[in-house]
């Protein structure tokens, strides 16, 4: 009898439980990892179509800069609609024919470099629209990660609060304990049913929200033996912040900065226009060759005033790559400590601690059914696994988001060949 009262309290405590987990698709599709998350998302993210764009913008930017003037279409009528001999247009001079601007001071060459800049700027910026979103998309996954973990656990702490019932069931028929333990113990099955429904909500949400980056249905589980990896992580080596993207695009901007100054040195000498042209004279109906010399005359704007503002763009450009070494050595420094130390927190939660923990619950558990615990042991023993299951979970969670910003930080810089393709 007391078998059979046992069954049907443990039939309706895990009832609700297993409506939960009835919930949860099931598929055997294989994992969905991080990389192939990352290369979903790079073929649909809309940072990266923009980026592309802006490469080829520049490249066009840098087609235009290459042209050289266009020449001009002269055309003018001379001594017309006066009086006397003039009158009308017997005495009309027809003049027609090209002018040819001549660019001096090698201004073709200094837009070319001002462009080839711009376009590097653009390459670099790729790069970093391509390391922003792996971060993003690596973040996305951890989150997910982390929440289908403690979905997992949660319907594991469920199902044991629910064997917790059984034996303070048991108990009670048996006249060994008060039926306020039974009591005690449905209160933390419910509890612990609430949990797993929170934490199916979250996990349901974290999946969505890497599905949509990704631009697909995650119909699978995650790669959680990834997330339950940590890499070993000896003392850490400095790493110099020489060949990484910041340092790169602080280095573009000098380098277009210091082209925008040759630039500007180049507009302070004043363009010849050469004109050749035909003449008609009305009158004799003679032809006669014309020709001509424009060179402008700097009285107002003679350039220095725009090689002052470039020059200045220059210093302010060059300050600026020396302020990011010194923030790019300091991220990276910090970033590393920060590595180390999460994964040194990680792998004591989610090794020894937790060891220590399921095998203290589990001794619980097999005492409080004997007779040889009260239920505070074992509610104690059970709360510490719960504490430590969650530290566990959290601390992987910081040391591969810490690991994520690291790998951000010192994301290398495209190649001369990369730049050429």
């Amino acid at each position: 009898m007391h078998r059979f009262i046992a069954a049907l309290l443990a039939v309706a405590s895990c009832a609700s439980i297993a409506q939960a987990q009835s919930s949860v698709p099931t598929s055997t599709n294989p994992p969905l990892t991080l990389e192939q998350a990352l290369t979903l998302a790079g073929a649909t993210a809309p940072s990266i179509e923009a980026a592309t764009a802006g490469i080829r913008a520049a490249e066009a930017s840098r087609t235009v800069a290459g042209y050289r003037p266009n020449p001009s279409i002269v055309a003018e009528i001379e001594n017309i609609a006066g009086n006397g001999q003039y009158r009308g247009i017997r005495s009309a001079e027809t003049t027609a024919g090209l002018a040819f601007p001549i660019e001096l001071g090698g201004k073709r060459s200094a837009r070319i470099a001002v462009a080839n800049a711009v376009t590097d700027r653009a390459r670099i910026d790729t790069a970093l629209a391509e390391a922003d979103l792996r971060l993003a998309i690596t973040r996305l996954y951890i989150e997910a990660a982390a929440a289908e973990r403690r979905f997992v656990t949660a319907r594991e702490q469920a199902a044991t609060a629910g064997e917790a019932v059984r034996a303070a069931g048991i108990r009670v028929q048996a006249g060994r304990a008060s039926p306020l333990e039974q009591q005690r113990a449905d209160v933390l099955r419910i509890n612990a049913e609430a949990a797993v429904a929170r934490a199916q909500r979250l996990a349901e949400v974290s999946r969505a929200n890497l599905a949509r980056r990704i631009g697909r249905p995650i119909t699978g589980s995650l790669d959680l033996a990834w997330y339950d990896r940590v890499e070993g992580y000896g003392p850490a080596r400095p790493i110099e912040p020489a060949g990484t993207l910041a340092l790169a695009a602080a280095r573009a901007d000098v380098t277009t900065a210091e082209a925008q100054v040759r630039l500007a040195r180049s507009q302070r000498v004043p363009d010849v226009t050469l004109s050749a042209s035909a003449r008609r004279l009305e009158a004799t109906n003679d032809v006669a060759a014309v020709f001509g010399v424009s060179v402008p005359f700097p009285l107002f704007n003679n350039g220095k005033a725009a090689i002052s503002q470039a020059r200045a763009r220059s210093d302010q450009a060059q300050a600026l790559r020396r302020a990011a070494e010194l923030d790019s050595a300091q991220a990276i420094a910090s970033a590393q400590a920060e590595v180390a130390n999460a994964a040194t927190t990680a792998r004591n939660a989610s090794g020894p601690a937790l060891a220590s923990a399921t095998e203290a619950a589990r001794i619980a558990r097999i005492g409080y059914r004997e007779g040889k615990f009260g239920q505070l042991d074992l509610l104690d023993a059970e709360r510490t696994l719960s504490e430590t299951r969650t530290a566990a979970i959290d601390a992987l969670a910081t040391y591969h988001d810490a690991k994520a910003r690291l790998d951000r930080l010192v994301a290398a810089a495209p190649s001369s060949e990369d730049n050429d393709q």
